[in-house]
């Protein structure tokens, strides 16, 4: 069994903080975005690494040397384990013979016919890069197939970091941005019929997660008959249905997550595990909006490397040997049966939602989320690698010995928390 935190020192992060006070002199925020302690989850920041240095499997080690369990898989891309040997050597052996070229390699085609051969819901598929480049492409389909201007989606819901993708509050959104938008609570069907009602003709699509993974709340699956409904008001009504499968896509089922669901959508969204960290996402979609996916203008230079493609043909192809979904959500079932178990015996309620395999918790014994924040913390200061408020994803190279020295290190730091909030224990 691999050696535990519990008896030594807790993480100590000098190197770390050394290169940070570095980069705030080059870099805005130093490390932009969600993985820097301006934007990130990782509260309180001095309890977290703010750089990695090298990865394997389900571990990466920072700057000083320690090592982590990660459970964040890179915010998703690490499906198989990190450095996948099958993977890389796939990528090395395309990046040979060539990546970046002055047109696209064979790997393209190859890696469209094996995922309109694994997608249950795919025709074609389209590649680019981010997932946001997908839903925004995916956006696009829908507007030129219909002529429609409106878009729905749900409250809360993430599809990236383009303008029209973010609140008007944020920095730099203008109103025009957003002017199309049109916001329902998930799992209302009937908020989408009122829409359809009072833009009559005027809504291209629906887009949605394939269920609900916001942040800072827990995960809802979608209630009995959901996405039949929803299909149904879009048949009706000319209204592409756009599934975002960024971040479940694989991980749910490999055929992708609305066969998991029991629906058919008509464009889907795929980046996270497409390729087990290599940069590539894709769009895939029915026949019916081919013409119209072939009429958009969307491309990048890098759009059609071949190494990333090659790379995810020998990721999709690993997943299907080894049954990577249903592997992942039994070993997701595991850590989190553990997880609220260890939790229990310190007298806390630890909340698990969503599917095992890309799971949300919360310790619903503090409504303010400061006990779960304290609670990923201390499990950081030993060790294991969560976040405070986001969905945590499980990879197939986890083993049996990774989720048993979790519940140790858990069960240690669910006492910390009991011990600094006596009050607040079940009773």
């Amino acid at each position: 069994m691999t050696e535990t935190k519990e008896a030594k020192a807790l993480n100590s992060y000098t190197k770390s903080n050394e290169l940070f006070q570095r980069a705030l002199k080059v870099i805005p925020t130093g490390i932009p975005g969600h993985l820097g302690p301006v934007q990130s989850q990782f509260i309180p920041t001095s309890a977290f690494p703010l750089y990695a240095e090298k990865v394997k499997d389900s571990y990466f080690w920072d700057l000083d040397g320690n090592r982590f369990i990660d459970y964040m898989c890179a915010y998703g891309p690490n499906v198989l384990g990190y450095n996948n040997d099958t993977v890389d050597q796939a990528a090395r052996e395309q990046y040979d013979k060539g990546n970046c070229m002055a047109l696209p390699g064979r790997k393209q085609v190859e890696f469209a016919e094996l995922l309109v051969d694994t997608i249950e819901a795919a025709d074609w598929a389209f590649f680019m890069k981010n997932g946001g480049d997908a839903t925004s492409f995916a956006r696009m389909i829908a507007h030129a197939a219909t002529g429609r201007d409106k878009v729905i989606t749900v409250q809360g819901g993430y599809h990236g970091v383009a303008p029209w993708t973010q609140p008007i509050t944020h920095a730099g959104i203008t109103e025009g941005d957003v002017a199309n938008n049109l916001i329902v609570p998930w799992n209302d069907a009937a908020a989408v019929e009122r829409l359809v009602k009072q833009y009559p003709g005027r809504i291209a699509a629906f887009m949605a997660t394939p269920y609900d993974h916001r942040v800072f709340a827990d995960n809802a699956l979608p209630e009995e008959g959901y996405w039949q409904k929803i299909r149904k008001i879009c048949d009706e009504n000319g209204i592409v249905l756009i599934i975002d499968d960024v971040r479940c896509g694989f991980r749910l089922d490999l055929a992708g997550s609305a066969k998991y669901f029991g629906f058919k959508p008509d464009l889907t969204c795929y980046c996270k595990a497409l390729a087990n960290g290599y940069p590539i996402s894709a769009v895939v979609g029915a026949d019916s909006l081919k013409d119209a996916a072939s009429k958009v203008f969307y491309t990048g230079s890098y759009w059609s490397s071949a190494a990333p493609m090659a790379a995810g043909i020998a990721c999709i192809n690993e997943l299907k040997r080894l049954d990577g979904a249903n592997l992942m959500i039994e070993k997701g079932k595991k850590l989190t049966d553990g997880l609220v178990k260890a939790a229990a015996a310190a007298d806390l309620d630890l909340k698990v939602t969503g599917v095992p395999s890309m799971f949300y918790m919360r310790l619903t014994n503090d409504d303010s989320l400061m006990m779960q924040q304290e609670f990923t913390a201390e499990c950081a200061r030993r060790g294991v690698f969560f976040t405070s408020h986001h969905n945590h994803f499980i990879n197939c190279s986890l083993t049996d010995d990774d989720i048993s020295e979790t519940i140790t290190v858990a069960a240690e730091a669910f006492s910390v928390v009991a011990r600094n909030n006596p009050g607040r224990l079940n009773k």
